[in-house]
């Protein structure tokens, strides 16, 4: 059965209810509803736990898609014990984890207003991210640091519009990455918009954000690699560069 995927329209849902639908061999948790974010486009899934209503946890190692995208799988840690389908539970994200990805993710978008070249590939994790770009020039990781500060600071807002599907398909320049493909064929597709009426930034996304750019907080590029002679590889990092060094 499809779940309904909560997060999607509330990137700030940390707990919910929800009943077992399906319960795999391999110990996959299917849901009819989810807060839990599935892992997709860089941005691991959510991890945290499942409350039994005697008050017991099932605790989650991963959260990732099914078959397809309408499939949401939530897998205990190792020696966790299974509900049984049909069983009500009260969801738990791990909301500091998921609030730090979510921080970065921004980040990344940012990036690619500061950085605007196509998008080769892209990884959100805890502590850092990194973003490749098909570009040769060098640039400064010093004013690319500055130039994101800058972006923090202003406080642009971050929203969620929906388009659909044929929407995109007719405008397919607004898609920044060269290999990851927008979330398409459920009829609808996120634009992550930064700044009033999308002034800052406006792309598909199907990952989580924050609300406003001051939320990412302190962040800067600890790295620029050269990954071949037209590939660029940035790490940012949360903290100033002397914090972290």
């Amino acid at each position: 059965m499809p779940t309904i995927a909560l997060y999607r329209d509330d990137f700030y849902l940390s707990t919910a209810e929800a009943v077992v639908t399906a319960v795999h061999e391999d110990g996959a948790i299917e849901l009819d509803q989810t807060c839990f974010y599935a892992a997709s486009g860089g941005q691991p899934g959510d991890t945290g736990f499942l409350e039994r209503v005697d008050g017991s946890r099932i605790t989650l190692g991963e959260t990732r898609h099914g078959a397809t995208k309408e499939i949401i799988l939530h897998r205990p840690l190792d020696g966790e014990a299974m509900p049984a389908v049909g069983e009500k539970l009260i969801l738990h994200v791990d909301w500091d984890r998921r609030y730090r990805l979510m921080r970065l993710h921004t980040a990344c978008h940012l990036l690619s207003v500061v950085c605007p070249h196509p998008i080769t590939g892209a990884q959100v994790g805890e502590e850092d991210a990194r973003i490749d770009f098909d570009m040769a020039e060098t640039i400064d990781k010093d004013e690319v640091t500055a130039a994101l500060m800058r972006l923090v600071a202003e406080n642009h807002p971050v929203y969620v519009q929906w388009i659909t599907d044929e929407e995109l398909a007719a405008n397919p320049d607004i898609v920044k990455s060269k290999n990851v493909r927008p979330p398409m064929g459920m009829g609808r597709v996120s634009l992550v918009c930064i700044g009033e009426n999308s002034v800052v930034d406006s792309q598909p996304c199907g990952g989580t954000h924050v609300s406003e750019t001051q939320e990412v907080g302190a962040i800067h590029i600890a790295k620029i690699e050269k990954k071949g002679k037209e590939n660029r590889r940035f790490r940012i990092r949360f903290g100033t560069p002397a914090a972290s060094a």
